[in-house]
């Protein structure tokens, strides 16, 4: 586990605060030790000079014999020295189609028959339909919205033209 100086995680640099013979803190030499372990697992020291060198920083009284220990170290992480290439277009995510507002609006008014006793069925017929032309031409989401929207549009209304035709049919049969 590795601490670094800042506390986000981030390896910040290791630069000994003050003067050069003010005594070095305990957070002053785990910093440097901190430096001189990313060194190794860098591949810039070699086992026996990490062990030498965290011995000696361990032994340290000030803030100057500690950058001495990593002044040939980068004390933090190292810049790259190219831009990042792009990620081709091939490999990134596809980005899904809007959802066209009207099949939106179909399956609102659709589901609303329910509790209007079917005054909102025409609408949802009317908006599924243009919905579903434009989602045609336009490429856009959304067509299982707008076909829920129209088959709860047509039921309401198949349901308000047999409640008609058994009004007119008792209106005669009553005459």
């Amino acid at each position: 586990m590795q601490r670094w100086q800042g506390g986000q995680g981030v390896p910040q640099p290791w630069q000994g605060q003050g003067a050069p013979s003010m005594l070095a803190s305990h957070a002053d030499r785990e910093r440097a030790v901190d430096v001189l372990r990313a060194g190794f697992s860098e591949g810039r020291l070699d086992e026996r000079e990490l062990d030498q060198r965290v011995a000696r920083a361990y032994q340290t009284r000030t803030v100057g014999e500690l950058a001495l220990l990593v002044a040939d170290l980068p004390q933090g992480p190292v810049p790259l020295t190219s831009a990042a290439v792009a990620v081709p277009a091939t490999f990134l995510p596809k980005t899904p189609p809007p959802t066209n507002g009207k099949a939106v609006g179909s399956l609102v008014c659709g589901v609303l028959t329910l509790m209007t006793a079917g005054l909102t069925g025409l609408p949802a017929v009317v908006l599924g339909h243009a919905a579903r032309r434009e989602m045609s031409h336009t490429g856009e989401s959304g067509d299982g919205l707008a076909l829920t929207g129209l088959v709860l549009g047509w039921l309401s209304v198949a349901g308000w033209a047999v409640l008609l035709t058994l009004l007119v049919v008792a209106g005669f049969a009553g005459v």
